[in-house]
């Protein structure tokens, strides 16, 4: 029997739409549902999927999802209110039914949350103004341009701001589910089901959508320097001057400097310096390795160097890094 002191079952509503991206949805119910597996018996939380009008709903793939009509829900029992993105920016119909969707459900909500393009709803319902949030990296522009009230932050994987959560693109919802259940049941059991689920690690909010690793590969349209950047995240505790590259490539450093920063935007020794700050962002969270370590794995030879990159390109030193986003 679980003694009456405990924390019990929490209920989750996940509201979807036509046209609802399957990961938005099954990767936070993974999750969620995984919380059961790592909590005592009677807690963890409630799933229950949920469409304006109920019915089969047709996602983003070929699959098609079975949920429950909204006027079946019991508000009473509601902890945790999920508004799921669906494929691209909402039409103008789906935000006036959720807007109805979510006035019914919200006031009766402990939290509010949203994947993806899920935020557009939420900023339909004004739950939004004045509050951080973050969506897809894609539609950060036009979400920007038609709910002004909102302060949009590009970047991170997901925001909390109060009670109210967003996540930014698809494979985040899952990172703003982990946060959940971290903040719900605590960061072991997060841990646990991060590692059940063989996810990368738990990254929590803060960090950036896009890795500088994938922005370089996208910048580098003709794949002429994707040898290059291979060698120097293995390499980044070599000599990587301007000459020791430009050599690599059979150039002189005057080209290769010149067609670098014309395919990156960035002089090579600035790409080198973020690919040195990335990975030491990696090992500060993933690791209790000291940082002097990290420093010098990571290229940065003194702890010192590292410090001042760390201030100039993210705001804050490793130490207050690592406590900040640290997980090991």
């Amino acid at each position: 029997m679980t003694p009456h002191f405990l924390p019990m079952m929490k209920q989750i509503a996940l509201l979807v739409f036509p046209g609802t991206v399957l990961l938005d949805l099954s990767g936070p119910m993974q999750v969620l549902d995984g919380a059961r597996q790592f909590t005592a018996p009677g807690q963890g939380y409630r799933l229950r999927v949920f469409s304006p009008e109920g019915g089969q709903i047709e996602t983003d793939t070929a699959l098609s999802i079975g949920t429950e009509p909204l006027g079946a829900f019991d508000t009473e029992t509601l902890d945790t209110l999920l508004v799921i993105g669906v494929n691209g920016a909402p039409s103008a119909r789906q935000r006036w039914v959720a807007v109805e969707a979510i006035h019914r459900l919200a006031p009766h909500a402990r939290r509010i949350g949203s994947v993806c393009t899920g935020a557009f709803f939420l900023a339909a319902a004004g739950l939004l103004d004045g509050r951080r949030a973050v969506t897809h990296w894609r539609h950060c522009d036009a979400f920007a341009e038609q709910f002004p009230a909102v302060r949009v932050a590009r970047d991170p994987i997901y925001v909390r701001d109060g009670n109210v959560w967003t996540s930014a693109g698809v494979t985040s919802g899952i990172d703003l589910s982990l946060a959940i259940v971290a903040e719900d049941w605590g960061r072991c059991v997060a841990l646990h089901i991060a590692r059940d689920i063989v996810t990368y690690m738990v990254r929590p909010g803060g960090q950036m959508q896009f890795s500088q690793i994938l922005s370089h590969q996208l910048e580098d349209v003709s794949g002429a320097f994707d040898e290059l950047q291979a060698w120097i995240r293995c390499n980044l505790r070599s000599d990587l001057r301007v000459e020791t590259l430009a050599n690599r490539l059979a150039m002189t450093p005057r080209t290769f400097a010149r067609k670098f920063t014309h395919t990156f935007g960035r002089p090579p020794a600035k790409y080198v310096e973020a690919v040195r700050l990335e990975a030491a962002m990696a090992e500060l969270i993933e690791t209790d390795q000291p940082i002097k370590a990290i420093a010098a794995r990571c290229g940065f030879f003194d702890d010192e160097r590292m410090r001042r990159a760390f201030q100039r390109q993210i705001g804050v030193a490793p130490t207050e890094y690592r406590e900040r986003f640290g997980g090991a």
